[in-house]
This record gives structure tokens, sequence and C-alpha cells, in this order.
């Protein structure tokens, strides 16, 4: 939060204009950086008006929260109003957002989006935002946790006509979600003093709300609790179990010693880590601890909260992404799972984030700071962008700086790949993240391997499991370029060419385009096959039938792989990357794609000379079992 006064104040402050100094001094001292001009713009063009409305409404003693932070959010909710009920006495909160905008219209196909002349991409609607900030606040702040009557949410469009946004009011359903423009400012007004009592200050239930616990609520907890424990089908076995433990001891020391512990789990794919994940979620809401689960990846963290918030929404919010916590309260939670944590960045800021956050804090520090426990779960050999930090060594020296005990549980057993060690061990040799060499394929009953001829050979042996009831998809290293996302209703550029085949990458969008799914949903959607995947939307997958192709980027000559830069069209290989670095992404990539498959994997090469060493470790009988 920015600032906070009374009504009466505020409006005192913004008349003779020190209200935006204090403002823009608060933002310099809070995040380094000035507020950018559009935000000054906001500042000075809506506050004013809200704040005349208030003192028109005889509410001048409610407290006005400027810029409220929402917790463990990099957020922000344009005004918190608090005051007191004019009829139960208890303290009540009004979630404010301000729009400029002098008109609107919904979007054609989903209401809870809409246009807005200044934007060139759809925008949502003000209301369904109001509602997700007051959802949230009851979901997060413990002073409404148990009162989520008590809050309420308003969009206030004073630059609008009614006939400019008159259709966007198809989703007002609540008191979480009203809007009003200029034209009804006085039901503006009679709605405020539904709200709050114009007898009261509103001070003590600011308080209150500034000083409340920054936690998933009881009720939230109860909620995911049940939907993770009735969507968990496994059973822990072995070193699981022991993982699972140690993470669940460890928070129960931490909250009676008040002292942090890190616990990292190490795995390859298939070893569990992501069932541990969501059962130590579940039993630690069931134990009344508040707990979060993120990733660093945009795929895995939609796919999760569709696995376990399918029916409850609320419960979605308890997936987060690794830059959620660039302003989150230390120690503000008993755990943090991180999963994928092979996918921690260097830094959370990225071109998005807002100049007020870009503190250059290491997201690692972040990940420590905000729990009692991190707990990592990660595959070194998953690490396939620059700037990745999610390794071993990294977490340690972060915590040992720290003085924070550190423990390392290794898992071993998998179960993708059809449960099959001689498989993982075969790619991971392949590939020379072990060293020893590539050793021949010895087919041991669990993981079917084979070598296609040509993409059309791979792609109808695929189609031919697909008829057959099994799932199948088709990856490639990133070496062809990636067109823009095509205008709905139009075809997908066919960006994988060799020779005569060609067929499009997965979409990049949340938003499902010519019947291909959105990015996010391309590894689980049987729409995805026909689309060709990179490794950013496969990774922390699996399908039955996993088809491979390695592109120019990596070919067998003579006794080893030469990897080549020039030949990938990763964005992310930057001129400053080392040619040892890309090497190591590039070997790191095909392994997290020979690796996505439980029933069996088919590779196809476009280099002759590669694909003739694929015959020669497969031992010559897998390309037979192929139909031409």
């Amino acid at each position: 939060m920015l600032f906070r006064a009374s009504a009466k104040t505020v409006a005192v402050m913004a008349l003779d204009g020190s209200l935006f100094l204090r403002l823009t001094d608060k933002f310099v001292h809070s995040h380094g950086y000035r507020p950018g001009a559009s935000e000054v713009r906001s500042w000075e063009r809506s506050i004013p008006v809200l704040a005349a409305a208030l003192n028109d409404a005889g509410l001048g003693d409610v407290e006005v929260m400027l810029e409220y932070a929402l917790p463990l959010n990099s957020k922000r909710a344009d005004v918190v109003l608090a005051g007191v009920h004019p009829v139960t006495g208890e303290p009540s909160y009004v979630v404010v957002e301000l729009k400029q905008w002098s008109q609107a219209l919904p979007h054609e196909d989903d209401p809870t989006l809409c246009h807005v002349d200044a934007y060139a991409q759809p925008v949502l609607n003000p209301i369904e935002q109001v509602r997700r900030y007051c959802e949230y606040l009851i979901n997060f702040n413990g002073a409404v946790a148990e009162h989520g009557h008590r809050v309420a949410g308003v969009a206030y469009l004073h630059n609008a006509t009614e006939f400019g946004v008159t259709g966007l009011r198809e989703i007002e359903r609540d008191g979480h979600g009203l809007l009003f423009t200029e034209e009804r400012r006085g039901a503006f007004l009679d709605h405020l003093r539904t709200r709050l009592s114009d007898k009261h200050p509103g001070a003590a239930a600011a308080d209150e709300l500034q000083a409340a616990a920054k936690v998933p609520s009881k009720q939230l907890m109860s909620v995911a609790a049940e939907e993770v424990r009735e969507r968990t089908q496994f059973v822990l076995l072995d070193e699981q179990q022991v993982a699972y433990r140690m993470v669940l001891n460890a928070v129960e020391k931490a909250k009676h010693a008040d002292r942090k512990e890190v616990v990292i789990v190490t795995g390859g794919p298939g070893t569990g880590k992501s069932v541990i994940a969501l059962q130590l979620l579940g039993e630690l809401y069931r134990r009344g601890i508040p707990a979060l689960h993120a990733t660093g990846s945009q795929s895995f963290t939609k796919t999760m909260r569709k696995v376990a918030g399918a029916r409850k929404r609320e419960v979605q919010d308890l997936f987060k992404y690794f830059n959620s916590f660039m302003t989150a309260e230390k120690n503000s939670l008993g755990a943090l799972i991180c999963d994928e944590a092979h996918r921690i960045r260097e830094t959370s800021a990225n071109r998005f984030t807002r100049a007020g956050n870009r503190t250059g804090k290491a997201q690692i520090d972040e990940l420590l700071d905000v729990a009692y426990v991190p707990v990592f779960f990660l595959d070194e050999h998953q690490v396939v962008r620059p700037g990745e930090l999610g390794t071993v060594d990294d977490i340690r020296a972060a915590a040992n700086k720290r003085d924070i005990p550190c423990h390392v549980v290794p898992l071993d057993s998998q179960f993708r790949c059809g449960g099959s060690d001689s498989y993982l061990r075969w790619v991971v040799r392949l590939l020379g993240l072990e060293s020893g060499g590539p050793v021949v394929w010895e087919p041991d009953g669990r993981m079917q391997l084979l070598v296609a001829d040509s993409p059309q050979e791979m792609e109808a042996f695929l189609q031919d499991r697909r008829a057959q009831g099994y799932g199948a998809r088709m990856s490639a290293g990133y070496c062809w370029r990636w067109s823009p996302e095509p205008k709905p209703g139009d075809p997908l550029p066919p960006d994988v060419v060799i020779g005569d085949w060609a067929r499009p990458w997965n979409l990049r969008g949340d938003r499902s385009v010519s019947g291909a799914p959105p990015a996010a949903l391309w590894a689980t959607d049987p729409a995805g096959f026909g689309q060709v995947g990179c490794v950013y939307t496969a990774q922390g997958f699996e399908y039955d039938w996993s088809g491979v192709i390695i592109g120019p980027d990596m070919v067998w000559r003579g006794d080893r792989w030469i990897t080549d830069r020039a030949a990938s069209k990763d964005t992310v290989f930057k001129k400053s990357t080392s040619d040892t670095d890309v090497d190591r992404l590039i070997r790191n990539t095909y392994k997290v794609l020979l690796t996505r498959g439980m029933v069996g994997t088919i590779v196809y090469s476009t280099d002759a000379e590669t694909r003739e060493k694929l015959r020669e470790l497969t031992g010559g009988v897998a390309r037979e079992a192929v139909p031409a």
C-alpha cells in the first residue's frame, strides 16, 4: 500500500496536489524507481473523483487505502475502502477498481473479457477483475477469511456513459462485482452508504485488515484438502514416502523451533516428484498449515490448477509461479512447494514486470524468504534455458549463505517410461549426460523404442497407435522458426518443414485456435496431436507414445554428438550464452523430449548419419517393428 488516510484528508491533499507528490515519493522509496507517467496520470484523474464521491456521500471518515498490495501476490488493487457496516457494526471493506475508459465492449465469445480502444488485445472485464480481487482477499487475508460478507467490490468507470459500457454488466451477479458510471453516480453513493457507516471512522477497520495474517484461509485449505484428497489416486512407495515424511517433519520442527529448513527432492522423469508435491499440499492443508504450490512453467501450473481445482475455482489460486513472491511477506507460509524447481530463474523480473517490483533480488532468495520450509523438487538434467538456476548446488549455496539447514532426498524408482530404469539410463548415456558413452538398447519388456526413416513414417505409426486407443504426441528440437499466432479461423502455419512434410508448432497462447488447444493443454488435450510440441510445452507432462524429431541442432559425427547453436531457432539463446552452456541445454532438451512416453518412443532425425547411428544403437530391431 502506498498511502492511507481518511476520505476528507485524501480530498484536501488531492486538491492542493500534495497527494500525488506523496504517492510518488512513497513509490520511489518503496521500489527505487519512479512510477510511469501513465500511472501518475491515473492517480491525478481518478483519485480526486472517488474522494469527492465519498465526501458527497457523507463518508469523509472512511479510511482510503491507495494501491493496496494483495497478499502473496504482486498485484495491487487501486483502492480499498475501510469502515464500519451501518447495520451490523462489523468492519466493512469495499475494493474499488478505477477506470478512465469512456467505453468498452464485451468480448463476443467471453463476457469476462472486453475490448477497449486503447488496447490491441482483449482485457479483463473490470467487474470480473474486482470480483477476483475480492475473492483473493477473502482467501488470503485473515481479517476476512471467515467473514467473506465483509468484503464488496465495485468498478467505477467515472468517464464512461451507460450506453458506452452497458454490455459489461452481463456478468454482474453478486456484491463482489458491481459497475458504476458517472451517469449513475447517485446509485454509486447509495451503494457506498449501504456498506460503510457515516457515523464511525474507518481507521480501526483498516488497521485490522493490515495487521491480519497473510495466509491461505482455513476454509480455502479445507476445500483444497478435499479436492486434492479426492483426486490423488497414488500410493507413495519407499523413498517417495521418505521424502514426504522428511518434509512434514521439517514443517513440524520449524513450527516449534521457529527456524527455517530447506528440503531438496531430486529425481529423474517419472520418479513421482509432482505426486509427492500434491500429496504434501493436501496433507498440509488438512493440518491447517498454510502452504502454496509454485512452478516456473505456465503449462504445468495451468494443468495443476485444472487437475486440483477443476470444481473449485478458489483452489486454483493456491498454484503460483516462482515469480509470484516478489512482494510477499517473509515467513508468511509454513511451506512453499516448488515443483519443477529446475526452472528457477536468476530473477523474477521480466519485460512485463512493473518498474516498482524490479528489486534485482535473486528469485531463489525470494522463495527462501517466503516460507519456513521451502521444498524444491527438481531434475538437474531438465535445465533447458539459459538463466535457469535450479540445481542442488545453487539451492544449497543460497541456503548456506543464510545458515539454513538443507536436506537432500534422492528419488530413484520411477514410473514414467513404463517404469523402465534401463530406458532412462539408455537416454542419459546416449546424450552424454552421464559418462561411458552410448550403449545399444536392450529391450526390457517395459519400454518400446523405435527409429523411423521419415517424419511421415513416424506420424503414421503414432496415428496407428491412436487408433488402438493410446495417446500420442510429436515433439521436436527448436530448429524451426515459430510464426505469430494466426487469427481465429485461419489455418495454423506449418512451420516444422522436413522435405515435403510440414506441421505447425503447438499454439503459444491461452486460447484455442482453429481446433488446436491452447499451449497449456497441448499435452493433455487429444486435439494436440497434429501440432509439434516444443520442450517448453512438453516439459512436466507424459503421454503413451512419444514421437521425437531430432533436428540439425544435434547430429552424430564419427564417435560423438555435435551441437550446432546456429541451427537452433530458440530465442532464449543469446550471444552471451556460451557454447558450453548451449551444448548442455540442447542435450537436456532432447533428454526431456525422449522421456515423455509411458509406453514407447519413436525417434526420427533429420540427419542421415544420425539416423544410422540411432539404428545401430537400437540393435537394428526397432526399425523393423515400424509399419511402412
